[in-house]
């Protein structure tokens, strides 16, 4: 089982933290680095927040870097870490653009581009977009489509519910073929149904390793509604608050998961350095 870690960096990140917490990363053998998206937080929200017990962000967060922003400066200091959006949202975005950054991060850093996406929570946001916060999961298997037909080779064209796109020309394409593999976060039923049908990856958050389990069963009845089967996703599994210690992360390679994304983060470099040491030592990375 591979290891990821998940970080955010914010305002108050120093550059030079950003750049030696990839490269700590990288040198200690995490897979991958995922960062989150959100363009506005509010101090006051009605929306909950799906991973908490009382509905809230923890830490109330004032804002995090643009995660193809912050993605392409760790692109051009790291050589093999595998750079994912978790979790960007697709359906507050517009898509052209979308794509657009996808393909140009996969191209500038050689093809290392997980593309995690999902619909969404935050309502507060998506109505401060003037985005419909209605239809927002059809809306964004539509983008995907989109994107997915801007990064086929040759002249792209899409005709759908929400977009028209005349013959264009759209380059760099990505690296990857046929394109960086999509990785769909959530948990619910809708959420599994997006994976099934239209993704190479399901992300799941804030899971035990039972429950990862439980889920699955799930995933493999609605892939084979879809004529596919588990080998054709991968099962990528952030743990959130639950405990990470070499029992449990043993039992979630028992159940499924192929790469675990791990919390690290420090107040400074230093002790962020720790807490990568010291995941990466419970995880197997390093004795």
């Amino acid at each position: 089982m591979k290891i990821g870690a998940t970080v955010a960096y914010s305002h108050y990140t120093p550059i030079d933290y950003i750049v030696q917490s990839a490269k700590y990363l990288e040198d200690m053998g995490f897979d991958s680095i995922w960062v989150p998206e959100h363009v506005l937080f509010f101090p006051n929200y009605e929306s909950s927040y799906p991973y908490t017990d009382e509905g809230k962000l923890p830490g109330d967060p004032e804002g995090v870097l643009d995660p193809f922003t912050a993605l392409t400066f760790v692109a051009a200091h790291t050589k093999t870490l595998r750079l994912g959006t978790g979790i960007c949202l697709v359906p507050q975005r517009q898509p052209v653009y979308t794509a657009k950054m996808v393909a140009d991060l996969d191209y500038l850093s050689g093809g290392r581009v997980d593309f995690g996406v999902g619909v969404g929570w935050l309502k507060e946001e998506f109505e401060n977009l003037q985005m419909p916060w209605a239809g927002r999961g059809k809306r964004c298997l539509e983008y995907l489509e989109v994107m997915q037909a801007l990064w086929q080779p040759g002249l792209s064209s899409y005709s759908g519910e929400t977009v028209e796109l005349s013959p264009c020309h759209f380059n760099p394409k990505p690296v990857q073929t046929p394109h960086p593999p999509i990785f769909f976060g959530g948990e619910s039923e809708p959420a599994l149904k997006r994976v099934a049908s239209h993704g190479q990856g399901w992300y799941g958050y804030d899971m035990t390793p039972a429950t990862v389990a439980e889920r699955l069963v799930r995933l493999d009845e609605l892939l084979a509604l879809e004529d596919r089967s588990r080998a054709e996703v991968a099962i990528y599994v952030g743990p959130n608050k639950h405990p990470i210690t070499p029992i449990t992360v043993q039992e979630y390679a028992d159940a499924g998961v192929q790469q675990l994304n791990v919390p690290v983060g420090g107040r400074d470099i230093d002790g962020f350095r720790r807490r990568a040491e010291k995941m990466a030592k419970i995880c197997g990375l390093v004795d």
